[in-house]
């Protein structure tokens, strides 16, 4: 069976393209110094994007560059001029929410990539088709959509679909949050969500507490058991969410989703290594994994609500501690090792 579909990695500097390319991913998405729904990751001055496409190029891995915000009207020379420097440069895609934006750089640079943002709320066919007739190439999904949902759209559209596999979630549809703008002055539309979605909250009813913690903090997506089920939809391309993760979580999560992508691909049966799920876990999660809304029945598992950040896995407890030099007693459940990622 023919491998037809892309993993395509987050980079959020040098390091992580490097992990990226060297861990298996066919393609990366990186962000400008401006214009970017990351705003608060290193980026890429226009002189660095240069030495990433040439550095991606020459191993066979494409550029995606996301300039995935909403554009004021005094800012949309300034966009333009980005995209088309990148496009001389030889970048494989832009990512777009802006429509103002896409529709300009479809007709200036008809030969270039324009995909839509999942930032675009896409989440029916009508949306699907409306932009495949203005011209884009790609559409990244809501991420609130489901397994059969997105079948549907897939079997009735010529245009590449691209879905999240991987990552964090937001508690808000895809683009249409404006909880960030209203508490903190910080526009997630303009790359500088404040993330109030992770803060500790109390639900009260009739002036009684009835819970408390981080009540709208979402666990991160773990998509491998949907894997097969949706390259059979015919989604393009598989996304990792995670510009600005960590070189070694860009390596450990890319590693994993090549090899399972291989896997299927391979006359052998599809099967998940639990050693490979402790990785994924180990690497980054809030709780444990999710199924998102991939899964057409109701997540009662999408929130957790003691911890907003990473939590790491459980290898023991501590069965003694010496005041005196400090030293800690582990009784271990797990294996302990150092591991090095080698980039170059």
């Amino acid at each position: 069976m023919k491998n037809n579909v892309e993993l395509l990695s987050p980079a959020g500097d040098m390091d992580c393209v490097r992990a990226a390319v060297q861990n298996g991913a066919d393609a990366i998405y990186v962000g400008a110094s401006s214009f970017s729904a990351r705003a608060s990751a290193k980026n890429f001055s226009l002189e660095e994007l240069k030495e990433v496409i040439n550095y991606a190029h020459v191993r066979n891995v494409k550029v995606h560059l996301a300039l995935n915000t909403l554009i004021k009207n005094n800012e949309f020379n300034t966009a333009i001029s980005i995209a088309e420097k990148a496009y001389e440069m030889g970048i494989d895609a832009i990512l777009v929410q802006d429509i103002g934006l896409a529709t300009t750089l479809i007709n200036a640079f008809p030969k270039l990539p324009i995909h839509a943002s999942t930032q675009m709320t896409v989440h029916n066919l009508s949306g699907v088709q409306a932009l495949e007739r203005l011209g884009f190439k790609r559409i990244v999904l809501s991420r609130e959509m489901s397994l059969p949902e997105i079948e549907y759209i897939c079997r009735n559209t010529n245009v590449e679909i691209e879905t999240f596999i991987h990552g964090a979630l937001c508690i808000s549809y895809s683009g249409q949050c404006l909880f960030s703008s209203l508490i903190g002055g910080r526009s997630a539309n303009r790359g500088r969500c404040a993330q109030p979605c992770r803060l500790p909250y109390t639900l009260l009813q009739d002036n009684k507490t009835i819970d408390s913690g981080y009540l709208l903090s979402p666990r991160d997506l773990c998509g491998l058991d949907f894997l097969p089920a949706l390259i059979e939809a015919g989604v393009k391309s598989f996304k990792i969410e995670g510009r600005l993760k960590s070189p070694e979580y860009v390596a450990v999560v890319t590693r994993i989703y090549r090899k399972y992508i291989d896997l299927y691909f391979s006359s052998n049966p599809y099967e998940i290594n639990l050693k490979d799920r402790k990785d994924l876990l180990q690497v980054f999660n809030r709780g444990n994994f999710s199924s998102g809304h991939l899964d057409s029945h109701a997540n009662h598992d999408l929130i957790y609500k003691e911890k907003q950040n990473n939590m790491g896995i459980y290898i023991g407890n501590v069965s003694n501690y010496n005041h005196k030099n400090g030293h800690v007693t582990l009784n271990l459940n797990d294996f302990l090792a150092v591991r090095r990622f080698y980039l170059i």
